[in-house]
């Protein structure tokens, strides 16, 4: 009947009632845990107009102790994707309406590509030269005045896209204009992600339809264009759940983490990379755990779908379908010389349809105001970084001794249109718990099974592999030229923890399973509660 077709909520009153005091212990726990994390995050205008604050954690609160109570009436490994859903989604809506307008990286940019994919746009067509768009930069501001309206150079949108450049970073309490219909006038906008493939905004294109469809005001656009690619989130990662034989609460706790809730509830193509590395992830878990000879050609094709459709979108990731030749081949029903030419095959298959994809797609960057502001030139960056042999060391140094920290602090840190810089907020009290948290469930997390060797090799070796691939495609595509400055993103990089629990495994933990599994779900819960309450405090001090 298919996953959605269990969420029939067969239990009565009486049942959440009997468990809301048997969990007792638990959801105080996490009540507590919110209000000391919470705290650190108000600063001295919400002292002064505290009101927004109190209501949020108020509303956190009620939808946390629910969410302890939903996962203790479905706490078996059988159910947990029930709650995976449930919760992804209750909080992921929250912070869908609490995040300022078009406040996650880029997501203006995704949003122009979702209206065109919701008109039918399956590639989009750039209506200036093909020499890259002349992008113009008000420093004094800190804002980007589009190159678009001013040379009549990019692609064709509406004219409600001016809505979400004019209001980009704010609250819907600070502009008069999200009641506005949405005006379907044509409108040229300068950048719309050309290099990403359309399939990436097919969830959030649904909403913008809905939103036209039913003549809502404007910002539903925005609104409902992310509730569904939160829906989409939601779906995969519960699917996911349910398709892994272990590991179930690590792999939740990575879908889970502030950064992935963050754009999962966004526009950005981001959600689905996310979602599709962790389903990869555990069909690798599944397949490395199948009994002998149970596996048939049929999974083989299926991971590499998976794999393609996941490498299309960002092209680092296609390196995943290479964790076919990680799994213990007893578990296939053919032999192994055989199985291993299948393989091979449907890997050199995969592989060719992303090089064809990626020379469609890297020309395409000359078409974005990055590529002329930043003096983006990704064949003078090549040429320039082989004819200088001293920078490969110092490339490698940059990123695992300067990038790397900053990348994994960025579990609890935010992109903020409003002040136009990257991750501003440090949260240092949150984030050092959070760590903490997730070094427990992801490396020491406790368990009965044991991966081969090689499985655990391969996850090790492809963390390194897109790691440093990701790194170096960010030196050609962003760094300008001669420069260093990559522009790293934890977000890039969430699917890559999500492999920690199969390449390292710290063996010693004392805690029972059973219990562990209710306090990582307290502190899981926790944390989304808490990015809730970072904006609200953040964002709604006036109010």
């Amino acid at each position: 009947m298919g996953i959605f077709a269990d969420f029939d909520m067969k239990s009565t009153f009486v049942d959440y009632k009997d468990m809301f005091f048997e969990s007792k212990k638990y959801w105080l726990i996490f009540l507590v845990l919110t209000l000391v994390l919470g705290i650190s995050t108000v600063n001295q205008k919400n002292l002064i107009n505290p009101g927004f604050a109190i209501l949020t954690f108020v509303v956190v609160a009620i939808l946390g102790i629910f969410c302890i109570v939903f996962y203790f009436l479905h706490n078996s490994d059988e159910e947990l994707y029930k709650v995976a859903f449930v919760m992804i989604l209750i909080f992921g809506i929250v912070c869908a309406l609490i995040v300022p307008i078009c406040d996650v990286s880029d997501e203006i940019e995704h949003l122009a590509r979702a209206e065109m994919t919701s008109r039918g746009v399956i590639i989009p067509h750039w209506t200036g030269e093909d020499m890259g768009v002349i992008g113009l930069y008000n420093h004094t501001e800190g804002e980007r005045i589009s190159s678009a309206q001013n040379f009549g150079a990019g692609y064709s949108s509406i004219n409600a896209m001016n809505f979400f450049s004019a209001s980009l970073g704010n609250t819907v309490f600070e502009t008069s204009h999200d009641t506005d219909k949405i005006d379907l006038r044509p409108f040229i906008i300068d950048s719309a992600f050309e290099q990403n493939p359309f399939f990436g905004y097919l969830p959030q294109a649904i909403g913008v339809i809905l939103a036209k469809l039913l003549d809502m005001n404007v910002i539903w656009m925005l609104w409902l264009g992310r509730f569904f690619n939160l829906l989409f989130y939601a779906g995969i990662v519960s699917f996911a759940i349910k398709k892994t034989p272990v590991l179930k609460i690590p792999l939740l706790a990575v879908a889970c983490i502030p950064i992935s809730i963050y754009q999962a509830a966004s526009i950005s193509i981001d959600s689905m990379i996310i979602a599709l590395s962790i389903l990869a992830i555990s069909y690798f878990i599944y397949m490395c755990k199948s009994h002998e000879e149970s596996l048939t050609e049929k999974d083989i094709v299926i991971f590499c779908v998976i794999c393609l459709i996941l490498g299309l979108c960002k092209l680092p990731y296609l390196a995943f379908v290479a964790l076919l030749l990680f799994v213990p081949s007893r578990n296939f029903k053919k032999d192994r010389k055989s199985h291993y030419l299948f393989v091979f095959a449907c890997i050199i298959v995969v592989s060719i349809i992303g090089i064809i994809w990626s020379r469609y797609s890297a020309p395409t960057l000359l078409h974005s105001w990055r590529s002329s502001r930043n003096l983006i030139n990704s064949t003078l960056q090549f040429n320039h970084f082989i004819s200088h042999p001293a920078l490969v060391p110092k490339f490698f140094y940059n990123i695992f001794f300067l990038d790397l920290p900053n990348m994994v602090t960025g579990v609890f840190s935010f992109f903020g249109a409003r002040q136009f810089h990257h991750y501003d907020d440090k949260y240092y009290l949150i984030t050092a718990v959070l760590l903490i948290y997730l070094a427990f469930t992801l490396l020491a997390y406790p368990r009965n099974v044991k991966f081969d060797l090689k499985s655990k090799l391969g996850a090790a070796l492809l963390i390194l592999v897109i790691y440093i691939g990701t790194c170096f495609i960010q030196l050609l595509t962003w760094a300008s030229v001669g420069y260093y400055n990559l522009g790293i993103s934890t977000r890039y990089f969430v699917p890559l923890f999500a492999l920690l629990p199969i390449a390292i495994w710290i063996k010693k933990n004392p805690i029972d399973k059973y219990e562990f599994d209710k306090y990582a779900m307290v502190f899981m819960i926790s944390f989304m509660a808490l990015l809730i309450i970072s904006f609200a405090t953040k964002y709604y001090w006036l109010i």
